[in-house]
């Protein structure tokens, strides 16, 4: 029999062609490459505490090796429970509410297959951490933007049109994801903000699928509020976390999502067959992070807090605009003055040239032009490695292209 010739596509879901590989993770193997910084992946290169290191040792050696409830151990469970219990002052089941996930990333994956039909929308702010939209895809909803507008003025804040927003949800809305502290901009949604979205997603009947991951890392005295304490959400709510941010851990890959029993059921057979559990020892030492005391979180603000002001006077001399964050690790920047004629030729020189790795805006927007005068850039650095980054940075305010 003759073999059919078939063009390489006709193998391929239709669903992969709407999306790309993480610019994120390309710019960190750039950085690799050409030896430079790497301020574009947001990732630690400090040590993680020593309590939680030892706690994973101690079940390792202990023989915590096999399969966990799927669902998650018991003592994270417990855990994830009591924290958010002690710092949003949400009751939560730990065994009917919680799934153990690996990581947020999987969290948020499972929790949107375990909710979206093919035809929903689901609702996303921009700029966006880059998994949202793919992962809307890939569950077999439309995601639909709303844009955050940069601050126009110092120690303002990213603002979004009211009217904007009530507009997306007046079509086939299953949820909206919601990022506070946010990923790219460091915007931290007031009150005022969360309430304007209780009150479309009770009016609309929307799930709110909230991504918390930089809860406790928070500037200028602000204060994290959870969407699932205000009246009206917690039935509608799904609550992500993980370990990755708060504990410097991003390599463990251990998350959850926190969520009404019939939500949690759902996400909990999708859990299953993505990935059966999350690994067992590092599950222990999970629940022995989640223990630190308050102190230990005070601290850690205080010190990302340091860091954020450690670079942006550096990314400031060198000619760029930035956008002050009040959350997370990441300062978002404008390189107009450098008249590049986009963001991703900018990022391509600024690694191989000037030895920095950073992120294109346009990664982060439906339309890449609505951030082809950004970049974004993460402070989650030792202090060292900040300097040598500004010092590398420094030759930016001699390049002949900047005004």
């Amino acid at each position: 029999m003759t073999p059919v010739s078939a063009h390489p596509k006709h193998f391929l879901s239709d669903k992969v062609e709407h999306f790309t590989e993480s610019v994120i993770r390309e710019m960190t193997r750039q950085a690799m490459h050409y030896d430079a910084v790497n301020l574009a992946q947001g990732f630690p290169d400090f040590s993680a505490p020593a309590e939680i290191k030892q706690a994973a040792q101690d079940a390792i050696a202990a023989d915590v090796n096999q399969y966990a409830i799927t669902w998650g151990a018991k003592n994270l469970r417990n855990a994830i429970a009591r924290q958010m219990q002690e710092w949003q002052g949400i009751e939560v089941d730990p065994e009917k509410e919680v799934v153990v996930c690996c990581g947020s990333t999987e969290a948020m994956i499972a929790t949107l297959l375990a909710v979206c039909n093919k035809g929903d929308e689901v609702v996303v702010f921009e700029p966006f951490y880059e998994n949202y939209g793919p992962d809307s895809i890939l569950s077999g909803a439309k995601p639909r933007f709303v844009s955050l507008r940069p601050p126009q003025a110092p120690d303002t804040e990213w603002t979004f049109d009211e009217q904007e927003l009530r507009e997306a949800f007046q079509h086939h809305t299953k949820a909206i994801i919601l990022n506070t502290p946010n990923n790219p901009t460091g915007k931290d949604f007031t009150r005022k903000e969360l309430e304007l979205i209780r009150d479309l997603c009770v009016e609309f009947n929307v799930l709110a699928i909230t991504d918390e991951i930089y809860e406790h890392i928070l500037y200028e005295d602000a204060q994290h509020i959870s969407i699932a304490r205000l009246d009206g959400m917690r039935e509608r709510t799904i609550t992500i976390n993980g370990l990755s941010k708060s504990y410097s851990v991003t390599g463990w890959r251990v998350g959850w999502a926190v969520a009404p029993p019939a939500i949690t059921n759902a996400i909990r057979k999708v859990h299953d067959f993505l990935t059966v559990g999350a690994p067992a020892p590092l599950q222990e030492a999970g629940a022995a992070a989640l223990s630190l005391p308050a102190s230990y979180y005070r601290d850690l603000a205080e010190k990302y807090r340091t860091r954020r002001d450690h670079l942006i006077p550096a990314l400031e001399k060198a000619g760029f605009r930035c956008y002050r964050p009040r959350g997370a690790y990441y300062v978002m920047t404008d390189i107009s003055a450098f008249h590049f004629p986009d963001d991703v030729e900018f990022a391509g020189y600024l690694v191989k040239e000037v030895g920095v790795a950073c992120v294109p805006g346009s990664s982060f927007y439906k339309h890449p032009k609505d951030g082809s005068q950004q970049v974004r850039f993460a402070f989650c650095k030792k202090p060292e490695t900040l300097d040598e980054a500004g010092r590398r940075l420094a030759k930016l305010s001699h390049h002949p292209r900047k005004s």
